[in-house]
């Protein structure tokens, strides 16, 4: 039991180590030249429309979903029956024709969801890789915009 329950909480550490959020924070600016919170304010939401008319980019927008493929069913079975009329056609076995075909189809079907569940990953990677870029790029454009207006953003 103490075994199970050590190789889970280690599963999960690592499990949350290697998981890398889409979000990073926003850049903190302080205020290098005395100015207002009512100015800070003021200068915040104007560098963060301009450096979003900029870029393109709007920070609000959430980070893309990791995809869930729904994995497809019956390959066994569509599998077992050809192969139970095969069998039968050709050894005057059924039974054996069904298992020979059902494992085949099984596999069949295995490989066509590994094959969907790549594609899906690609494709979120691509996506991922897109926000990311874009969420770099706005924040490069909201702290020129932040520096250029007396403060020291980090």
């Amino acid at each position: 039991m103490r075994i199970v329950t050590v190789v889970s909480i280690l599963a999960l550490g690592f499990a949350t180590l290697t998981t890398v959020s889409a979000q990073t924070p926003a850049p903190v600016a302080y205020p290098a030249k005395g100015q207002s919170s009512q100015q800070q304010g003021s200068d915040k939401s104007a560098c963060q429309a301009w450096a979003k008319q900029e870029t393109g980019f709007d920070p609000a927008t959430p980070a893309p979903a990791k995809p869930q493929v729904a994995k497809a069913r019956g390959g066994m079975l569509r599998g077992a029956a050809v192969g139970a009329v095969a069998g039968e056609l050709i050894d005057d076995d059924a039974g054996k024709g069904a298992a020979v075909g059902a494992t085949a189809g099984g596999v069949r079907q295995g490989v066509r969801n590994q094959g969907a569940q790549a594609s899906a990953n690609a494709d979120y990677q691509a996506k991922l890789g897109a926000y990311q870029n874009g969420q770099a790029t706005f924040s490069k454009a909201y702290t020129a915009c932040m520096e250029g207006r007396g403060y020291t953003v980090k």
